[in-house]
C-alpha cells in the first residue's frame, strides 16, 4: 500500500504524470486488493480504459464478486459501450444484493437504445422485488413521461413524492407539476408548482407559463416578475411576461417589458414583432412600423412580420412602401407568389399597371389554383384591356367555383362584347 499512498500524494501535489507512473510500474506487484484499490483510483482519475482492464482481471479470478461487474458496468457505461454493460448487468439474479441496482441501470440503458417496453418491464420487475420503492417509483414516472405517456406518469410520481418528496436533487413535485401541465390538467399543475420549493429559473418558467395557459395571468405575472429580479438575462421570459401584461389589460407595461428585453437581446426578432405590435396599436405607428423593420431585416423570411407591415401599410394607403418592402425581400431571395400578387396590387395602386401586369403573370403558375387571386387577376386585364386574357383567367376560376353566378353573368357580357 506504501506505493498507492506514493501515488495518492503525488496526485494531489498536481505531480499527476508521476503518480500514474508509480501506478503502473507497482501494478504487477499489487496483491488483489491493492489492485482494487488501484481500479478504483483509476476510475477517480478517469482512467477508465486502465481501470477496465484491472476489473477484467479481477473478474476472472472471481467470477462471484458482484460489486467488481457493478464497477465495471458503469465503467462501460460512462464509455458508451452499451451492449457491453447490458450483458454484464443481465448476469444478476434476484439472490445477489445488487440486483435492483442492476435492473435500474438496464432500464436506463434499454430506454436509451429506444426499448422502452423492456426498459419498463425490468423496473416493474424491480418494482415486484421492492414495491415500496421511491427510486423505481420514479424511474417508471421519469420512463412514461419520457415515452408520452403523461397520464401513465402521474401514480408512480404520486408514490414516490409519498415516499421520498427530493430523488437525486429532483423535486418530485416538478415532475408531477410537468405531467399535469402536459396532460393539459393546469389547476393541478399549478397546485404541484406550488408545493416546489427550489427557486430553479427554468422551474419558475415553466410555473408562469402553466399558470398563462390556464388563464392564470395573476400568477403567470408574479412568478414572472421574481425570475427577472432573480435573473434578468433569462431572455426566454421577457416576451412572455409583455404577452400576460397584454392581456390583463396594461398595453404599457408590456411595451416596457418587450423593450426591456430586446435591451438584453437585441436579436430577438419576436420581441421586435411583439413591441412592434404593441408601440402600432397605442398610437406609435413610426415606432411600430421601425421595430417590426427590425425583425425583417434580422429575418427577410419571418412572414408575420412581413404580412404585418404589408397590411398596415395597405390601411395607410401607402403603397411605396409596400413596393419598396417587397421589392428588398425579393432581392434578399425571397420568393413567395403571394408577395408578388401583394406587388402587383401595389403597382396597380400606383398606376403603375406594366410593372403590376408583369408581376401577376410571375404570381400566376402558383397562384393558379387561389380563387380570390385569379378573380384578382382576371379584373385588372379587363380593365387594362385585355379582354381575351381576362376572359380565359375568369374561366379558369369558373372552373374551380361554378356556383359564382356573378362572375358568369359578367362573362358571358364580354363575350357578347
Amino acid at each position: 500500500m506504501e506505493e498507492i499512498q506514493k501515488a495518492i500524494r503525488q496526485m494531489e501535489a498536481h505531480k499527476t504524470e508521476d503518480a500514474i507512473k508509480t501506478l503502473t510500474e507497482y501494478l504487477p506487484d499489487a496483491d488483489e486488493e491493492e489492485r482494487f484499490t488501484i481500479a478504483e483510483l483509476y476510475i477517480q482519475w478517469g482512467m477508465l480504459e486502465e481501470a477496465k482492464m484491472v476489473l477484467h482481471e479481477l473478474i476472472q479470478r472471481y467470477p462471484k464478486e458482484q460489486e467488481l461487474k457493478v464497477m465495471m458496468a458503469e465503467i462501460h457505461i460512462d464509455l458508451d459501450e452499451d451492449d457491453e454493460a447490458i450483458e454484464l448487468l443481465n448476469q444478476f439474479g434476484p439472490e445477489d444484493e445488487d440486483y435492483l441496482q442492476a435492473l435500474v441501470q438496464l432500464a436506463d440503458l434499454y430506454q436509451a437504445q429506444g426499448l422502452y417496453e423492456v426498459a419498463e418491464q425490468k423496473l416493474l420487475t424491480a418494482k415486484r422485488v421492492e414495491p415500496n420503492s421511491s427510486i423505481i417509483d420514479f424511474a417508471l414516472g421519469e420512463l412514461a413521461f419520457s415515452n408520452g405517456e403523461y397520464s401513465k406518469s402521474i401514480p408512480y410520481y404520486e408514490n414516490a413524492m409519498h415516499h421520498e418528496p427530493v430523488i437525486g436533487d429532483i423535486e418530485v413535485a416538478t415532475r408531477l407539476a410537468e405531467a399535469y401541465a402536459a396532460n393539459g390538467e393546469f389547476e393541478q399543475a399549478l397546485d404541484f408548482f406550488q408545493k416546489v420549493e427550489e427557486d430553479n429559473p427554468d422551474v419558475m418558467f415553466r410555473y408562469g407559463f402553466v399558470a398563462f395557459q390556464a388563464n392564470r395571468n395573476d400568477i403567470a405575472i408574479h412568478v414572472w416578475e421574481e425570475l427577472i429580479e432573480k435573473d434578468p438575462y433569462f431572455q426566454s421570459v421577457y416576451q412572455h411576461l409583455a404577452q400576460a401584461y397584454d392581456s390583463e389589460g396594461m398595453p404599457q407595461q408590456a411595451l416596457d417589458m418587450a423593450k426591456q428585453g430586446l435591451a438584453k437581446d437585441e436579436f430577438n426578432k419576436e420581441l421586435y414583432h411583439l413591441a412592434g405590435t404593441l408601440s402600432h396599436r397605442q398610437g406609435n405607428k413610426e415606432e411600430g412600423y421601425q421595430m417590426m423593420r427590425e425583425a425583417v431585416a434580422l429575418d427577410p423570411g419571418y412572414k408575420e412580420a412581413v404580412l404585418f407591415l404589408i397590411e398596415n401599410f395597405k390601411q395607410d394607403e401607402n403603397h411605396d412602401n409596400i413596393i419598396e418592402l417587397i421589392n428588398e425581400l425579393i432581392a434578399l431571395g425571397e420568393e413567395d407568389p403571394n408577395y408578388l400578387w401583394e406587388l402587383a396590387q401595389a403597382y396597380e395602386e400606383e398606376e403603375r399597371f406594366k410593372d403590376a401586369y408583369e408581376q401577376y403573370k410571375q404570381a400566376y403558375p402558383a397562384l393558379k389554383e387561389d380563387t380570390e387571386f385569379l378573380k384578382s387577376y382576371a379584373y385588372f386585364l379587363v380593365e387594362e384591356g385585355r379582354m381575351k386574357e381576362g376572359q380565359q383567367v375568369f374561366e379558369e376560376y369558373l372552373a374551380i367555383d361554378p356556383t359564382d353566378t356573378e362572375i358568369e353573368d359578367f362573362v358571358e357580357r364580354l363575350k357578347e362584347q
